[in-house]
């Protein structure tokens, strides 16, 4: 027998077939993904984060328990918010601007000054958090 048994059974398995179904399902799953997904676009502050970069100059908008609304330590109504930080902003929209608010004034007042950040041409928002760690220390 110079050429080799013809008649037995392949016994190895081919596994490029299946491969070739699974990257087709991931394709089609990767595409449909987005398109099943509902509701608002938010992105949710993380309670869990690094510190901020202290090389960069943060603008900070801060809402205290008075309602009162501070740009970095300037005090500015809610009327004039739009105008100040247009002018601030302008020519940099991709600036990072970070909100603080206090945990005890209304979500409505956060929502109407998060309005008013936006309605200025700010495209990224950012909120300050305390740390879930920093709070378990503070309440003991």
């Amino acid at each position: 027998m110079v050429g080799g048994d013809s008649d037995r059974l392949m016994s190895d398995i081919n596994v490029t077939p299946f491969v070739d179904v699974m990257l087709v399902l991931l394709i089609i799953f990767m595409v449909t993904a987005p398109m099943m997904t509902q509701g608002v676009d938010v992105a949710l502050p993380q309670a869990t984060t690094k510190p901020l970069p202290a090389d960069v100059e943060q603008l900070t908008i801060t809402v205290n328990k008075d309602h009162k609304i501070y740009i970095n330590d300037f005090p500015v109504p809610l009327e004039l918010l739009k105008e100040k930080l247009g002018k601030i902003v302008e020519g940099q929209p991709d600036r990072n601007i970070y909100l603080r608010a206090d945990k005890d004034i209304a979500y409505g007042t956060v929502v109407r000054v998060m309005v008013e950040i936006k309605a200025a041409g700010v495209n990224n928002l950012g909120m300050i958090t305390v740390p879930i760690e920093e709070q378990r220390k503070g309440t003991r």
